[in-house]
């Protein structure tokens, strides 16, 4: 049985005293959505994600990451990978810290490794509607990109799909906005520049009636995280890898 510990990386950490600007250039690795926040003894306290690495604008601040953190997933490194993911999506993450009894953090394991294994030996059921998240907010591709960072902090939610007179053209994350140092200056700055200008124009969609499995096989083929669900050409929901993961036998 494959365990934490057969998928557990080094990955990299921050103490509380860390500035978030060290958190974003972190952060701006394409492998980490999230970022553990340990002690001197290396003891776990948590973690913080992309979307805290937002709230700062300034490319350059004092600001540390203590007031940002929040409680890590934990995984022992016996646990099961399915008993990892579960704990993943019980708080919403892309990761989990493995720890020793004393928290003491070993290392991180990614959903994107276990996913695929997950999947290939567990028997997945129903169609996409019916573990699709129905709440979809979207985006415009006129809308400046400051309207867009604002909506990821207030909602929660990592990305957007940009629909235009109801037709998807395209998605913008979380970490479009993170990754490039241009988009970063021209938050901070207040610059006119618009969602059209950043956001992914080639979407791999589904529709609502294929069968969760394929829409699995999908995000593995494609290394994403999410597909837009598409009924004819109106967005309808999103499915994405906690939600393949809650249509598990």
């Amino acid at each position: 049985m494959k365990t934490a510990q057969d998928f557990s990386l080094e990955i990299p950490v921050l103490k509380n005293s860390d500035q978030i600007t060290k958190a974003r250039q972190i952060l701006r690795d394409g492998r980490f959505r999230e970022v553990y926040v340990v002690n001197a003894k290396k003891i776990l306290i948590g973690y913080i994600d992309l979307t805290d690495g937002l709230r700062v604008t300034a490319t350059k601040s004092n600001v540390t990451v203590e007031g940002f953190v929040k409680d890590a997933p934990m995984a022992n490194p016996e646990d099961s990978i399915e008993q990892v993911a579960k704990k993943m999506r019980s708080f919403h993450t892309d990761s989990a810290a493995v720890v020793d009894s004393t928290r003491h953090m070993q290392g991180g394991v990614l959903l994107s490794d276990l996913f695929p294994v997950i999947i290939s030996r567990n028997e997945l059921h129903g169609t996409v509607a019916s573990c699709m998240n129905k709440k979809v907010i979207t985006a415009n591709p006129a809308d400046e990109l400051q309207k867009i960072q604002s909506l990821i902090i207030e909602s929660g939610f990592t990305a957007f799909p940009v629909t235009q007179k109801k037709r998807l053209v395209g998605i913008i994350s979380r970490r479009d906005l993170i990754s490039t140092k241009q988009v970063r200056t021209v938050v901070a700055q207040h610059a006119h520049t618009t969602i059209e200008d950043v956001m992914t124009r080639e979407v791999v969609t589904i529709a609502p009636d294929e069968p969760v499995s394929y829409a699995a096989e999908l995000l593995v083929k494609h290394d994403i995280s999410r597909l837009p669900v598409i009924n004819g050409e109106a967005l309808i929901g999103i499915v994405d890898r906690h939600d393949i993961l809650a249509a598990l036998a």
